[in-house]
């Protein structure tokens, strides 16, 4: 594998960038129909608790990352690497920029939730060190959605 994804640079998403990132996560597969990536881009940068790093090809965005932190533990949610670019490094990149980001604010420990039944996302995250804790995850949704 060749890790080109070092070169390019890592920075906060502009306001102007957002249409840009939904396409991105759209193109990744990330987005349902139960979550407004807009209210989700507006939530995270709402606060000092969390960001979207987001790694630029000149006008282009090639990868993102949603990092935050509830005081408790680090979350990182939306890695997203262009198809185009898959392979090549860019998503290793983006997580050690939203790990150090957390490590910055003495987040001691960075968690994520991946859909049991996606193996490939599960196999990227093993093979740079991160574990599989299993745990049963209780929701309640706060909005108007049943």
């Amino acid at each position: 594998m060749t890790d080109t994804g070092s070169a390019l640079p890592i920075g906060h998403v502009a306001q102007e960038e957002t249409e840009a990132l939904i396409r991105l996560w759209v193109a990744c597969g990330l987005t349902r129909p139960w979550n407004d990536p807009h209210a989700d881009i507006m939530l995270a940068k709402r606060g000092p608790h969390s960001t979207i790093l987001v790694a630029r090809d000149g006008d282009a965005l090639a990868a993102s990352v949603m990092v935050g932190h509830d005081g408790h533990r680090g979350w990182m949610y939306y890695l997203a690497v262009d198809p185009a670019r898959q392979g090549k490094g860019l998503g290793r990149v983006l997580v050690a920029a939203a790990e150090d980001w957390l490590k910055a604010r003495g987040v001691p420990k960075v968690m994520l939730l991946v859909r049991p039944e996606n193996e490939k996302v599960r196999g990227f995250y093993e093979a740079i060190g991160y574990l599989d804790e299993p745990r049963v995850v209780f929701s309640k949704r706060l909005d108007e959605q049943a």
